[in-house]
């Protein structure tokens, strides 16, 4: 099975750009399935369904989630009614929506399971302990693990932690790339960022000017996504055993 995992997709850019480039990455690679992460898809922040389907109708299968996955209001319904529209899977018991699906393609069911760190970002549940619980209470061939957080020690520990019982755990939330993607001993591909989907000439997405703006005057200042930029599209190709569960292959991708 080959996977392909995309890093967070921001605002109208980065969406456009994916739809741009994907069905013909897709096919030539002979993806599979497609898991990205969109909690920052729609403009402003956060997802709505809008963005939601715009990256399901570009050829996304599975949108993963992060600390902003329930900002947009409008969001909450779209969440219960669509299985491949995940939040954490641990956040608290009573919020909208799920943080797992089953991708199920005939000889092979994919889990796919999104976890929000507890490092550096609001309290949370353990990231730990509920991945245990899902892989107790779901079967599959194959297991992914979206892991948005904001310290790679944590990442890392997560990676060990479900080494050889999940077949990829990777990181989202920095927008930065990292360069160690590896197999970790027990088979699990890894990670530490995916990278983003947005405007190249940006900070993390965002237009620089703002961002200096906003840290030489300490004034609020409204973000902005630059328009009209050159963009790029980042995450990993993953060739994932269907037999053992274990990834046999992780590549970076820049497109």
């Amino acid at each position: 099975m080959r996977v392909l995992m995309i890093g967070d997709v921001v605002s109208q850019p980065g969406c456009e750009y994916l739809r741009k480039v994907l069905p013909a990455y897709k096919k030539q690679q002979m993806v599979d399935v497609v898991v990205c992460n969109g909690e920052n898809s729609a403009v402003g922040n956060g997802i709505l369904p809008h963005s939601a389907n715009y990256l399901f109708d570009s050829g996304v299968d599975v949108i993963t989630g992060g600390n902003h996955s329930l900002r947009r209001r409008e969001i909450q319904d779209y969440l219960e009614e669509t299985p491949n529209l995940l939040r954490p899977a641990n956040y608290p018991d009573g919020c909208y929506g799920s943080g797992y699906t089953v991708v199920d393609l005939g000889n092979c069911r994919l889990l796919v399971i999104s976890l929000l760190g507890q490092v550096y970002l609001d309290p949370i549940g353990s990231p730990f302990a509920c991945a245990e619980r899902i892989l107790g209470e779901v079967k599959a061939d194959c297991t992914v693990v979206d892991f948005h957080a904001e310290a790679t020690g944590e990442k890392l520990a997560l990676g060990y932690y479900l080494d050889g019982r999940v077949s990829a755990v990777v990181g989202t939330h920095t927008h930065v790339q990292t360069a160690d993607e590896t197999i970790l001993p027990q088979g699990t591909g890894y990670i530490s960022d995916l990278g983003m989907t947005g405007p190249v000439r940006s900070i993390l997405g965002v237009s620089p000017e703002c961002v200096v703006r906003r840290m030489t005057t300490y004034l609020p200042t409204r973000f902005e996504v630059p328009a009209g930029e050159p963009c790029k599209l980042e995450g990993v190709l993953l060739d994932l055993d269907r037999k053992t569960g274990k990834c046999m292959k992780i590549v970076r991708v820049r497109l």
